[in-house]
């Protein structure tokens, strides 16, 4: 083969070979995306949460990443972070930087703003970030941490309507349990409230202490330190004083209450409210614990039969019209009999409720009312409706009856009915203003629930008869004072041949309105229509 030729195709190899080993450089030193596009997508994935995208973005997996995320959120109680102005500089030798401005919502004490930086490094031909704890905060090194100190206010008080305090010693022990009491906080506590709070900080236990925490602690004074060697604050938030808190209660109506009740050997509560506003201005118990006041189920006995008057005036009865009140009646298979087996023959509407004439009532709401009509009373004057008062407290409960006989006994506040003496307070206030108002402790309390205005016409017969049971009728014989209007009820509880009776009184004079009830106590009219005059004597 010529010489010349020999040349010439190994030159054309050369050539050839010189241009493979250009292209495999230009693919080796091409990186794909910017520093800029990494940074945002890094950051982007931070402010969603999202620990998994952001780990997609890191040049090498790095130890103790979740945890030094976990310094804003387990640490401070970060509920999220926002970042924003992220800018990445110039690179230089597969290097940069980025900046950035992440503002942390710190739960109980607002947002934190500051400026950190993220480092970056090409890492197979791909922008990736340089993690070190320092990407979460500067000051962060992996041998320190993230802390709050928090300083709190003296705490508000609770006070009654008059701006006198309520939450020392020096009150009964029904205001007490109203108002709750001071405890140490645990870890339950902190996880609820927040980590503004520390194991041993004073939170509220019970009653409106606890209710309203956040408005009697106020805001302490919160400094973010980052904690190691030494303890730097990074950021500090003043904190503000709680607000005090202004109960309805009144203390002389509150004192005569617990005067009235002291002494009586058998679990008594009573609750009286203000008729023109819902203001519940005493609350009750002669036994500590468990507070029946507010929380009891009873069986409403015969202060049920003015909801079913209600129901019956709004159906065309007048307290004028005739009616009878025999021995016994049967409605729907069930046999009624009245109090003492007692029968009055032919009488007034407004006479067989003065009496209390289960006879009456029973027939009458099988008649006219039905179960329907009975249920919507029953809500209109507070069953079935919701109850926020600033404490616990168990609504009145009054099922649609499921047969006449059911039906029957509902007339005369019995079958599956229960109520709570805060709740017949609520029917006897209804009767006095004219409207069911939501019971509240703390006039401040935004309510859920409307008034319920009533037809001014059953109103005003209402009224005539609730006065005729204290003038004429089964509360006859309490002495109460002139111009007070009521309804007793004798409530039957228990099972077998002979059952005990929780005795009731509900009623009103002037705007007051209250409700006694006496556990097993028996006949209201004899046991807790007394009570009543003695609460209501001691207020003249």
């Amino acid at each position: 083969m010529p010489r010349g030729r020999t040349v010439a195709i190994s030159a054309a190899v050369a050539v050839v070979l010189a241009g493979g080993a250009a292209g495999g450089a230009y693919y080796v030193l091409h990186t794909r995306g910017t520093p800029q596009e990494t940074a945002a997508r890094f950051t982007a994935a931070w402010s969603r949460g999202d620990l998994a995208a952001m780990k997609a973005e890191l040049a090498s997996p790095a130890a103790g990443f979740d945890a030094a995320y976990a310094e804003l959120t387990k640490n401070l109680g970060v509920a999220k972070v926002a970042v924003r102005d992220v800018r990445a500089g110039a690179a230089e030798d597969d290097r940069a930087t980025a900046s950035y401005t992440a503002t942390a919502t710190v739960k109980n004490v607002g947002d934190w703003t500051y400026k950190g930086s993220l480092r970056l490094v090409v890492k197979d031909h791909y922008w990736k970030v340089d993690w070190s704890p320092s990407a979460v905060h500067p000051a962060l090194d992996g041998t320190n941490h993230l802390a709050l100190k928090t300083s709190w206010p003296q705490r508000a008080a609770v006070t009654d309507a008059n701006g006198d305090r309520i939450d020392g010693g020096d009150v009964g022990g029904s205001v007490q349990q109203l108002v709750g009491f001071l405890d140490k906080a645990k870890d339950k506590d902190v996880a609820k409230l927040g980590t503004a709070y520390k194991e041993g900080d004073a939170v509220g236990r019970g009653g409106l202490q606890e209710t309203f925490q956040k408005q009697l602690a106020g805001t302490p004074t919160t400094e973010i330190q980052v904690v190691g060697e030494s303890r730097k604050t990074l950021h500090s938030v003043e904190g503000s004083p709680g607000k005090d808190l202004r109960t309805s209660l009144d203390l002389k109506v509150q004192k005569a209450a617990a005067d009235s009740v002291r002494d009586l050997d058998k679990p008594t509560s009573l609750v009286a409210i203000r008729p023109s506003t819902g203001e519940i201005l005493a609350v009750v118990n002669n036994r500590g614990g468990f507070n029946r006041a507010l929380d009891g189920k009873y069986a409403p006995g015969s202060t049920f039969k003015t909801v079913t008057a209600a129901g019956l005036l709004a159906e065309g009865l007048t307290p004028s019209s005739r009616v009878t009140c025999p021995e016994e009646a049967v409605v729907g298979g069930l046999k009624i009999r009245n109090s003492d087996h007692e029968a009055f023959g032919s009488l007034s509407f407004l006479d067989s409720y003065a009496h209390s004439c289960n006879t009456t009532f029973a027939p009458l709401a099988a008649q006219k009312l039905g179960a329907r009509k009975l249920y919507d009373m029953a809500t209109d004057l507070g069953f079935n409706q919701p109850l926020r008062i600033g404490v616990p407290a168990t609504p009145g409960s009054m099922p649609k009856a499921a047969s006449d006989a059911e039906l029957a006994a509902e007339a005369f506040g019995q079958a599956r009915i229960t109520a709570s003496p805060l709740v017949i307070a609520t029917v006897a206030a209804a009767v006095a203003d004219g409207s069911w108002r939501p019971p509240t402790l703390v006039p401040s309390l935004e309510q859920k629930t409307d008034p319920k205005k009533l037809p001014a016409d059953v109103v005003k017969n209402l009224r005539s008869m609730m006065r005729a049971v204290v003038t004429k009728g089964t509360a006859h014989g309490a002495g109460l004072p002139a111009g007070t209007a009521g309804k007793t009820g004798t409530a039957e509880f228990g099972t077998g041949p002979k059952l005990d009776s929780h005795a009731w009184f509900m009623g009103f004079r002037g705007d007051l309105a209250f409700a006694v009830v006496v556990e097993a106590g028996g006949m209201g009219g004899e046991v807790a229509a007394p009570v009543a005059t003695h609460f209501l004597k001691s207020l003249s």
